[in-house]
């Protein structure tokens, strides 16, 4: 029986777009995302529903519980990515957020709430999404980063991040408040941390060169070093091809660290052997849905819950 890990779900959530596009209402502030000038929109939906089937497999296939949902509707174009909207954690607490484009609040969706509860140990949910009233956003594990080990939230302020809230989540769900400004290749605030840092069991991937403030970079790295992890710093040129956008699981061997095709092709020989020391790679080829920005653990939400006993009803 392999080990396990607080940061490496062995079930997830993803789901499945019959009307993938990359979302114009983002593109304003997301600098990972891409034109798909020379793509028929028909031939993008099928790609993005294609992609997903294949990642669905090649993740089952590793002994990963992947509970998929269908998104047949086709004003949320951004649905792909679910791990925005809500997380998991411990002990029986689930969270929601609140969104910063309009177009994105309507990814929230009760049927998956309820599959939680019924299939997992629920305690409860903690619904901050009231607060997009408030002009106070959150995107869930897009804008967090969370090590679930050491409890801290890594966040790098954007939009989409607000700190007022990312206090009241740690005073919550009981994490350290790790916040730091990030920027990409051409000087623009990073949008969401999930695409800068990965936080695994034994390593983590991280571009310390987006944290421009060189004492504030080295709090974050000591901070990541503490619980004895091997940080791997990333370029900006590795950040861009989406290396750090990545996720620890627990498969049915071992652990693996799930990320996309390019994003492993992005990374140096010296690097991916620091990672392999501990961690079997799996890479997934899913360069239409990484037109929208995100890359493979935007389209994951782990499920960090107790599953119920088979036949449980409460």
């Amino acid at each position: 029986m392999p080990q396990t890990s607080l940061q490496a779900p062995s079930a997830v959530i993803m789901i499945r777009p019959h009307h993938f596009q990359p979302n114009a209402e983002t593109a304003q502030d997301n600098g990972f995302q891409t034109a798909p000038s020379d793509v028929a929109s028909k031939d993008l939906v099928k790609r993005g529903y294609d992609e997903v089937t294949s990642m669905v497999e090649a993740l089952r296939q590793e002994g990963i519980e992947v509970n998929l949902f269908e998104d047949p509707r086709d004003d949320r174009p951004d649905a792909v990515f679910p791990n925005n909207w809500f997380s998991t954690h411990p002990g029986g607490h689930v969270a929601v957020y609140p969104m910063y484009s309009q177009n994105r609040r309507i990814e929230r969706r009760q049927d998956v709430l309820e599959m939680l509860k019924t299939r997992f140990r629920v305690q409860d949910i903690i619904d901050y999404s009231g607060l997009e009233q408030d002009e106070l956003f959150l995107e869930g594990t897009g804008a967090m980063v969370l090590d679930h080990v050491e409890r801290v939230a890594y966040a790098a302020r954007s939009k989409r991040t607000s700190e007022v809230l990312l206090e009241r989540f740690c005073t919550h769900f009981n994490y350290e408040p790790m916040v730091f400004d990030a920027y990409d290749g051409d000087g623009l605030p990073i949008y969401h941390t999930n695409v800068l840092m990965c936080i695994g069991t034994e390593v983590a991937l991280i571009g310390l060169d987006t944290i421009l403030d060189p004492a504030r970079r080295d709090v974050v790295h000591e901070r990541l070093a503490r619980g004895g992890r091997d940080v791997i710093a990333l370029t900006q040129k590795q950040i861009a091809e989406f290396a750090g956008n990545a996720i620890e699981l627990q498969g049915k061997d071992g652990r693996i660290l799930a990320m996309s095709s390019r994003a492993l092709a992005a990374l140096e020989p010296e690097q991916r052997w620091r990672i392999e020391a501990s961690l079997k790679i799996l890479p997934l080829d899913i360069p239409t849905l990484e037109m929208a920005g995100g890359s493979v653990r935007c389209t994951i939400a782990g499920i960090h819950l107790s599953p119920r006993p088979e036949g449980a009803t409460a």
